[in-house]
This record gives structure tokens, C-alpha cells and sequence, in this order.
């Protein structure tokens, strides 16, 4: 990465100040319509920052009319947007290094927590809000992206966001992508730090898995890399929650080969249609098929026509790293069930795979994946779960008598893993999910009518929710029940006071082995437990051995 080498802003604030206060005789805090408990950390920001933008670009507390604005342009879960979810105290804006190590120490220095934000897709807003006085930092302004073709690889500041990413690798080619997820205003930081997974995740696996390098910053604002961190903290940075160790600033990524030309097809078929029998099928061939060949499979309750009677809707969509005539043949003899056909497929090329997967046609400018307002907003709960052995017809029918207790506002996505991540252990990173998972599953439902969570449809779609994943604990993964961190739900557990109380949900996320060590690394690089949030890497009193 290059770095900006930017004067100070001191001598600028100095100025300003002297020229406010002959002018109107006003202190700098009015200027800023900053609160009197902001004002002690805004004045040692100012003491401590070495850049030339005028600091009321860079912070904005509660009294700014830009303040909610910022805020909720990356609340990507709407049921965060209202009255009773709890603000940051105070909104820092970086674009430099320096600036986050003036904003980092400032807060140790004044008392607050620090919330860390780039994409803002967290699914229980950690990012965002907090239950005690806290400062974000909002590395919308870091998002450069530096793609090398020559040695395939690219340095991706920590603000960006993966449509960003991809638009950038396409400006320079065809032919190299990166092995991430399909929603493109997702943060490239939250998703590596929780190791991530994408329509690649069967050819080249995890996000994380094609890391090389990182340029992290910890709690004592010291800037390491690789070689300076270490190899545990490399280790834990990629899938153990990046935000509980530090600062990522940037991410030096593996780029991986694709065709010049890919095959996106949709499937679209009911119960009435032999859906059943399909999915019962797809369970064994898909995780075992070609690992070129990406199939994700969206269920969700409808009425049929005018009628009271429910069905089941299923939507294959399938991407594969070739062309047509080579799909059609791998499919009509693995699955000829799934009746795709040549009218079905698209031949397009890889960003525009992209587009299509983010809800756009592959007609559509590939500028707009750049546009994080052009995705959707939704207000949600989801959890997740990994399922190992095929789910028998008899459980399957419970599934769908389950899903037809809904009121059609829930959705099931199944994403199909194998392939390469049979080749990795459940230690090669944080993130565990790998040999033996043959798909994930994840469930949610929208609060789509509800001005809140809390109304009481909303409270039936929960309870909804709660008891289809009571009801689906016999066919899961079990000992322990895994889930994904990148799905983050509290309803796991918050508390961490001890490592029993903290392993009901870290099990879960990453396994025993993987969570003691996640402990150790976190009690050398943030003793203190600095950088926290419900679900961070807790610090003990007591060293694991004695537990």
C-alpha cells in the first residue's frame, strides 16, 4: 500500500479557532455544535491529528445535521433505525492512518469503546451501536484498491466494499477475481474477518484461506503487517473476527484464475413439480460435483394462485466457471433432475456474474456495484446452521409443514460447500466449517410492513424463527451446533465472565480448539480487552490451561 504523507492540521485548527473566536466570539465546541461530553475527546483529536481536512469533516456528534445521515447510510439492517437503539457518541470519518491512531488513542484516553465500521452488514448492528458511550469510526473514506495483474494479487483498504472490489479487478481483467461473497455493499473487513465465503468457495474456499498479507493497526496504535504481527495474529485476523484484536487498515489479497466467460441459471420449481424429490437429490450430488460448479438454493412458503393452500418455492441458482456446452453435459449426467436446459443459461462474463448475484441484470453499468446505496435495504433476523448428512424426505416434510406455519415472510438459503474445502482442516483458520459440511443453511425473516421488531407480528415472525431452528436441531451439525460469525446473532449468548458462559456461543462460531486459541492470542494483543462488543474475544483473569 502507498502511504500519503499529509501535514499537520494543528497549526490549520489553531487558526481557525483564532479566527472564530476575533470574529464572533465564540469558542471552537459552539463552531462544531459539538456536546459538552465530546468536547474533551474532540480537543485531544485535534492535538493529536497530522492532516489538512478541516476537522468538521471528520467528526460529527448528535447535534450536527450530518450526523444521522452518516449513520444510517450503512445501517443495512433497517430494524436498527429507530428511537431506542443506542448512537455512537461521536462519528470519525478517517481518510488516514493517522487520523484513526489520533481517533484510537483518543479513546482509550476519554473513556469510550470503539466501534470499527466499513460495510455495515453486520446482522446485529456491532458495528454501529453499543449500550455504553462509544466512538465509530467510519472508514468510508479508506477504500482505495490497488490491483497488480502481474503477480495477481491487490492491496484493499479496509473501507471497501466487495462490489468495489470486484469493479476494480474487472477494470484491469477479465481473467482473475476474488474468492468473496455475492452481496457487493458487504465490507471486504467484516467479511475476511470472519473468513468468508462466496460462489468460489468450492474451486479456491475461503476469503480468508486467500489472504497474504494485512496492515493492522493495534491497541497501542503500533502499525504491523505479517512479518511484524506474527503468525497467530495473521492466523486470527482471518475468520476469528478482526474487530476483536484491532484496526484492519488494509488487506493484501491472493487473486484467483476464472474463465473470461461463466454460466449463471436459475431454476425456479415447486413441490407440485417434484421439488422434494430434487432437493432430497441435490444434497448428494452437488457438494460432491465439479467444484467448478456453485449452486445456492433459496426456499421460501407461498400461496398457490387465490387459494388458502401453501407451497414451497425453490430457486437454484447455479454459477459455473465455463462455458454452456461444457455445463450441459457435466449436469445431464450428475443431475438431469435439475433439467437445465441451454434456454435457461446465460454465458456472461465474470463482473457481470457479479451483477447478477447482486440483483442487477448483466446489462446494467458494472459502475453501479460501486454505488453502496444501490443494494436493497431490508429489516431482518437470521440465523445459521451446517448441515453434514443428508436430511432424510421425512425431515424435509417437516420442514416444509413448518415453513407453511409462516406468514410467507421467511426465507431459507442453502449454499452448497465440498470441493476444496475438504483439502482444509478446521484449524488452518479460525473458521471451522470445512471437511464433512455439505451445505449451510440460513434463515431469516423480514419485518417487512412492521414499523418495528417489536409489534406483534413481528414478535410471531421471531417466535417463528425460534422454534424452525428448535425444530431443525435433529438434521444439523451437532457438538457443538456450529454457526457462522459472519451471520452474528446474540440470541447465541452475550455473556463471556467465564469460559463456560462464553463457549455457549464461541463454540459455536469456531470449535473448541479454535476458540481457546482465538483467547490466547486476544489476552497477548489486547490484554485489556479494549476492543470489545457482545460477541468479541473475551479476556480471562485465569490462563485457559487452569480452566
Amino acid at each position: 500500500m502507498k502511504n500519503i504523507n499529509l501535514s499537520s492540521i494543528f497549526l490549520l485548527i489553531l487558526s481557525l479557532s483564532f479566527v472564530v473566536s476575533q470574529s464572533h466570539g465564540s469558542p471552537l465546541s459552539s463552531i462544531l455544535d459539538v456536546t459538552p461530553t465530546s468536547e474533551n475527546f474532540i480537543t485531544c483529536l485535534q492535538s493529536n491529528s497530522n492532516n489538512l481536512t478541516a476537522i468538521s469533516q471528520l467528526i460529527f456528534t448528535p447535534t450536527n445535521t450530518s450526523y444521522t445521515p452518516i449513520w444510517q447510510a450503512a445501517v443495512n439492517n433497517l430494524r436498527f433505525i429507530n428511537s431506542s437503539i443506542p448512537r455512537p457518541s461521536i462519528i470519525v470519518t478517517p481518510t488516514n492512518e493517522t487520523q484513526i491512531q489520533a481517533a484510537l488513542s483518543c479513546a482509550k484516553k476519554h473513556g469510550y469503546e470503539l466501534r470499527i465500521r466499513c460495510g455495515g452488514h453486520d446482522f446485529e448492528g456491532l458495528s454501529y451501536t453499543a449500550k455504553v458511550p462509544f466512538v465509530m469510526i467510519d472508514l468510508v473514506n479508506m477504500k482505495s484498491i490497488d490491483v497488480n495483474v502481474s503477480d495477481a494479487s491487490a492491496w484493499v483498504q479496509g473501507g471497501a466494499v466487495l462490489g468495489e472490489l470486484y469493479y476494480a479487478i474487472s477494470r484491469y481483467t477479465d481473467t482473475l477475481s476474488f474468492p468473496a461473497g455475492i452481496c457487493p455493499a458487504v465490507g471486504v473487513s467484516g467479511f475476511l474477518g470472519g473468513g468468508g465465503y462466496g460462489n468460489l468457495v468450492r474451486k479456491y474456499a475461503t476469503g480468508g484461506d486467500n489472504v497474504l498479507d494485512v496492515r493492522f493497526m493495534d491497541v497501542n496504535g503500533n502499525i504491523l503487517d505479517r512479518k511484524s504481527m506474527g503468525e497467530d495474529l495473521f492466523w486470527a485476523l482471518r475468520g476469528g473476527v478482526a474487530s476483536s484484536f484491532g484496526i484492519v487498515l488494509a488487506w493484501k489479497l491472493r487473486l484467483v484464475a476464472v474463465p473470461e466467460t461463466v454460466t449463471f441459471f436459475l431454476v425456479n420449481i415447486t413441490l407440485e413439480q417434484g421439488a422434494n424429490d430434487i432437493y432430497y437429490k441435490y444434497q448428494y450430488v452437488l457438494p460432491n460435483f465439479d467444484r467448478d460448479l456453485q449452486v445456492s438454493v433459496q426456499l421460501n412458503s407461498e400461496y398457490i394462485g387465490n387459494t388458502r393452500k401453501k407451497t414451497i418455492r425453490m430457486l437454484f441458482r447455479g454459477l459455473y466457471q465455463g462455458g454452456i456446452d461444457t455445463l450441459l453435459p457435466l449436469l445431464n449426467k450428475g443431475f438431469p433432475e435439475l433439467n437445465v436446459t441451454r434456454e435457461i443459461c446465460q454465458e456472461v462474463r465474470p463482473i457481470q456474474a457479479s451483477l447478477l448475484f447482486g440483483g442487477f441484470t448483466p446489462s446494467t453499468p458494472a459502475e453501479i456495484l460501486t454505488n453502496r446505496s444501490a443494494v436493497p435495504r431490508l429489516s431482518f433476523k437470521s440465523t445459521s446452521d451446517y448441515v453434514k448428512t443428508p436430511i432424510p424426505k421425512s425431515g424435509l416434510r417437516k420442514i416444509w409443514r413448518k415453513m407453511f406455519e409462516s406468514d410467507t415472510f421467511e426465507a431459507l438459503q442453502m449454499y452448497t460447500f465440498g470441493g476444496k474445502m475438504e483439502e482444509y482442516s478446521d484449524t488452518a483458520t479460525p473458521y471451522p466449517h470445512r471437511a464433512g459440511v455439505l451445505y449451510q443453511v440460513y434463515k431469516t425473516v423480514l419485518f417487512t410492513g412492521q414499523p418495528s421488531d417489536t409489534t406483534a407480528v413481528s414478535r410471531r415472525r421471531l417466535a417463528w424463527l425460534r422454534s424452525f431452528d428448535k425444530m431443525i436441531e435433529p438434521y444439523v451439525s451437532s457438538n457443538p451446533r456450529e454457526a457462522y460469525v459472519n451471520y452474528n446473532d446474540l440470541d447465541l449468548g452475550v455473556g463471556s465472565r467465564t469460559f463456560k458462559e462464553a463457549s455457549l456461543w464461541g463454540d459455536r462460531y469456531w470449535k473448541r480448539d479454535n476458540f481457546k486459541r482465538l483467547i490466547r492470542i486476544k489476552a497477548k494483543v489486547d490484554p485489556d480487552n479494549f476492543f470489545r462488543h457482545p460477541q468479541s474475544i473475551p479476556v480471562f483473569s485465569t490462563y485457559l490451561s487452569d480452566i
